[in-house]
């Protein structure tokens, strides 16, 4: 074994869309290309990843141009005006024109409408109706809404002014966590860098960003109470550069940002192992009383927290109290993996303090799918990142966790881990798991995964990247692009639409819009890209 694992959390949704829901556009029933026609053939409905549970092509369409204007409705709701000044200014960037947002919920244009009885919608959900005089987004909560503006994106040319088709689309997401991770302590990312991530993702409807921010070769967030663990642990990265950490305002800014896109942010603090940047910073948190050297190695399971002292209780309290403060969402990530050097009972004893703290805190744990060994908290999330190699034992202990009432995050790393290789010509990434092909990542269904757990205990779904090998902003688009794309898919389209001759000629057709975005992405050999 080797390498982190960890995950993400997110937002619970009630939007759970039955398997046999009706899926036209993910079967091309909107489609007039005769059979091995290229990608570019695709009719507009028939483009729209992920697959939508319903799309139907009919009648005229609306043609957005110089007088288009988004109209946010008669109610004074502050988030709806958010959701179409946002929508406005994705708009406004690829087509050139104006695009203002006003009041009114009557006239031509794009308009933002709240139902709350939108049937089949859920707290996600929408419906999209589109015609000569304008197009209709309509949803229960604004965050429906947003996501009804992203499909509207893909329906309009990636550049200019054109002709929103004339038809309609109703959806509605799978699973309510549809996430994506960046380990930003091998190496550090900017916040500005994970922002263009967010909006990558959030244009796909993934709605949860897990942040690896600490581990043996960097602390990544300031903190007021222990203050050396950003100062002197965030001085360090893989291969010995700089490293770097956020201000506690870059990482409001951060959430803040996020949260305008409907990202939630799971932050991780992995514990009790994967510490070594922390135990270099404070002599304290080492049953010796002696700081360790900085590390700038990949390999893991050799550090531990003191679990017979009390002060390290004080430590998780204080630094886990402080990111409480900061994070809006439900949960708190405490990793718990690869604890190899704590021994299983010192592993267990400290789990049980970890989870209280997180309790105290008003929040829900998530942790790596070894808290399944130990004693997971009532309600606390697993996320499973096992393999098809991961041994029997192991993966009942998980199900019988799930049995239990413990939802859970499916991450396979022969799968969802993004920092594996596609293949052995991938310069980037390592391949302990595998190499993990597009198609790979793609074609297995979460609802059926893992033996004896049913889909009514998946949470949902994360693409972890680990950047041991990963340090800038390319390298990180083309492991995560397109196979991230296939992780929006699983998470929110109904198991009806997973196809994967289907899937990847909708993949293809992103590819204008991907180079439109400058995103450096892998063109799979088994992508019919042309």
């Amino acid at each position: 074994m080797r390498v982190p694992r960890r995950a993400l959390a997110a937002l619970l949704v009630l939007a759970a869309v039955p398997a046999t829901a009706s899926c036209t556009a993910a079967h091309g029933a909107d489609d007039p290309r005769p059979a091995g026609a290229g990608p570019a053939a695709l009719a507009p409905y028939g483009r729209i990843l992920p697959a939508p549970v319903s799309a139907h092509a009919a009648g005229p369409g609306y043609a957005f141009g110089p007088g288009t204007v988004v109209r946010t409705g008669t109610t004074d709701d502050e988030e709806v005006r958010k959701v179409g000044e946002l929508l406005a200014e994705q708009l406004r960037g690829p087509s050139g024109l104006p695009v203002p947002v006003v009041d009114g919920a009557e006239g031509d244009g794009i308009r933002l409408r709240i139902d709350e009885g939108t049937e089949g919608a859920g707290a996600e959900g929408y419906r999209l109706e589109s015609g000569p005089d304008g197009v209709t987004l309509t949803a229960r909560t604004p965050a429906g809404l947003f996501h009804a503006g992203q499909t509207l994106r893909q329906l309009l040319p990636v550049s200019g002014p054109g002709t929103v088709p004339g038809g309609t689309v109703t959806d509605a997401p799978r699973f309510a966590y549809r996430g994506a991770m960046v380990d930003v302590a091998r190496h550090f990312f900017t916040v500005e860098q994970v922002k263009r991530y967010v909006d990558q993702l959030a244009q796909y409807k993934v709605n949860t960003l897990h942040l690896h921010l600490t581990d043996d070769q960097g602390w990544r967030l300031a903190i007021d109470s222990w203050p050396k663990l950003a100062q002197y642990g965030g001085g360090s990265e893989v291969g010995g550069g700089p490293g770097g950490y956020w201000t506690k305002d870059q990482y409001r800014d951060l959430v803040a940002y996020a949260g305008e896109r409907y990202v939630d942010v799971v932050p991780e603090i992995d514990m009790p192992g994967h510490v070594n940047a922390a135990q270099a910073s404070y002599a304290e948190l080492n049953c010796d009383g002696k700081a360790r050297e900085r590390y700038t190695g990949i390999k893991v399971g050799f550090s531990s927290l003191c679990v017979g002292k009390e002060r390290t209780y004080e430590f998780i309290d204080q630094v886990l109290g402080e990111l409480a403060e900061l994070t809006p969402g439900p949960y708190l990530h405490i990793g718990g993996d690869e604890a190899h050097s704590t021994p299983a009972a010192d592993y267990a004893a400290f789990m049980d303090r970890a989870q209280e703290a997180v309790a105290k805190h008003g929040k829900t744990v998530i942790a790596w799918h070894q808290l399944a060994t130990a004693h997971p908290a009532p309600g606390a999330v697993l996320q499973y990142w096992g393999h098809d190699r991961t041994a029997a034992p192991e993966k009942a202990a998980v199900a019988a966790a799930a049995k239990a009432g413990h939802p859970l995050i499916l991450s396979p790393a022969d799968r969802l881990y993004l920092d594996m290789k596609y293949d052995a010509t991938t310069k980037p990434g390592l391949a302990w798991a595998g190499f993990v092909p597009v198609r790979r990542a793609y074609d297995w269904d979460p609802g059926t995964y893992l033996a004896g757990v049913p889909e009514s205990e998946i949470l949902g779904v994360e693409a972890p990247l680990w950047t041991e090998t990963i340090a800038t902003r390319p390298d990180l688009e083309y492991m995560a692009f397109p196979r991230v794309l296939g992780l929006a898919e699983l998470g929110w389209s109904p198991p009806a639409a997973r196809d994967w001759t289907a899937y990847s000629r909708r993949l293809a057709a992103q590819a204008p819009r991907l180079d439109s975005q400058d995103v450096n992405y892998h063109r799979a050999p088994d992508v019919p890209w042309r």
